[in-house]
């Protein structure tokens, strides 16, 4: 909790120039711990010039042993993020991927497809969620380390964009977080390599027109 509230005061203190602080705030009795996980608030500020959250995801795919389980509503990664997914489903690591089938932004879908080409070649298995809109953003790794929070897996998310994860650092939330994943999974529909190489024009066409647009997603 100190951390969420620490977070809160830099996140003021950068949006009106104040800065809160004292025992209405920051009480100097520890506030009484609510449970037995684990967790840790990493925050990313282009103010701060924080890299803090894109570190954490690296660090966390790079980690991987047995099995990287992501959902992500705006997957617009930049190479060094692909090359570390590639890296882990090369070495053997299960690689699962969870994007929308419709999203509010279609020329951010057209750039995130444009990018799935080279993991569906090389093991990462991609699933589009059908039943509604996808907004959650999570991650599993082996099974016993996960993410939640306000973080795409894209440039805005990572270097313009206030965002917020709680890492948490208990197997048995993220063993419920893997069932959740896999619920989902049963709602969604597989990409296959050979659907994405015959896609319509059109699509590759707005691909292209997101290509300029990328640093701003």
């Amino acid at each position: 909790m100190e951390q969420l509230q620490g977070a809160f005061a830099e996140n003021w203190l950068e949006a009106t120039g104040v800065a809160i602080g004292g025992p209405e705030y920051f009480p100097r009795r520890r506030l009484d711990s609510k449970g037995l996980v684990d967790a840790q608030v990493v925050r990313s500020s282009p103010a701060g010039g924080s890299t803090a959250m894109y570190t954490m995801f690296l660090l966390a795919l790079a980690s991987a042993r047995h099995s990287i389980h992501i959902t992500n509503p705006y997957f617009v990664p930049d190479e060094t993020m692909i090359s570390t997914l590639l890296g882990a489903a090369q070495r053997g690591v299960e690689v699962v991927l969870l994007i929308p089938g419709a999203i509010d932004h279609n020329l951010v879908r057209q750039a995130s497809r444009s990018k799935l080409g080279r993991l569906l070649q090389n093991g990462v298995q991609i699933y589009e969620y059908r039943p509604a809109l996808l907004h959650a953003k999570t991650m599993v790794v082996d099974g016993i380390w996960a993410t939640v929070g306000s973080t795409n897996l894209d440039h805005r998310s990572f270097s313009l964009n206030e965002e917020l994860n709680v890492a948490l650092y208990d197997a048995d939330t993220a063993q419920r977080l893997e069932r959740i994943f896999e619920d989902d999974l049963a709602n969604s529909r597989p990409v296959l390599y050979e659907d994405w190489k015959n896609r319509s024009l059109t699509s590759r066409f707005l691909e292209l027109l997101a290509f300029p647009l990328k640093e701003q997603m």
